[in-house]
């Protein structure tokens, strides 16, 4: 059984996709054993606490420095028996110390089709904005592995998404949600409990 840390920021709609999946059997062999929040305010949590999913927020501001707060996360991640970290929505990037003691255990759902409107300071809306001011007609999200460089590991799935006239980042951000995050996050997540895919 694959145990999966989850680490969110927001609304946590990634995470709810990932429950839903565990639920309705579209991922096996796998389970939530610990969902880690960036801030108090995310709504992730709340969701945790409805399916009884173990939570706690772990937040950047709370430490003196990234070293410290990655010691802390790490820690936790390996007291809860962590195989593989997705992060679902995820919005700091996470240090050093846990890339190499997660090494290529660690997932990330980028809301574009990588190398596109990627790397440091696209994250969110600003992805979206990133690909209507380009005036591209496809976009879509990615799930690739965490290394060192910020959405440069090595890519795993990836959905394309129909850009339409009079998006605006908003409205695309909600399809490519719903069309190919919440689709390819938990059959990456499946392929992996099952030994689908070798990395």
């Amino acid at each position: 059984m694959l145990k999966i840390g989850v680490l969110v920021s927001g609304g946590g709609t990634n995470l709810q996709a990932i429950i839903d999946a565990v639920e309705s059997g579209k991922i096996t062999n796998a389970e939530i054993v610990t969902v880690v929040a960036s801030n108090t305010k995310a709504y992730a949590i709340e969701r945790a606490k409805k399916y009884n999913i173990p939570s706690i927020v772990i937040s950047r501001k709370a430490f003196a420095s990234q070293e410290e707060h990655d010691t802390v996360l790490c820690e936790h991640m390996k007291n809860c028996g962590v195989d593989l970290i997705v992060m679902a929505g995820y919005l700091s990037i996470v240090g050093e110390m846990l890339i190499k003691e997660f090494h290529n255990r660690i997932i990330n759902i980028h809301p574009s089709l990588i190398p596109s409107f990627c790397g440091q300071g696209f994250y969110g809306l600003r992805v979206h904005e990133a690909a209507l001011e380009r005036g591209v007609k496809v976009t879509g999200a990615t799930v690739h592995i965490v290394n060192e460089i910020c959405d440069g590991g090595p890519i795993l799935l990836q959905k394309a998404v129909e850009v339409k006239d009079g998006d605006t980042a908003e409205v695309l951000q909600k399809r490519v949600m719903e069309q190919a995050e919440w689709t390819i996050l938990p059959q990456a997540i499946d392929m992996i409990a099952n030994n689908k895919i070798s990395i």
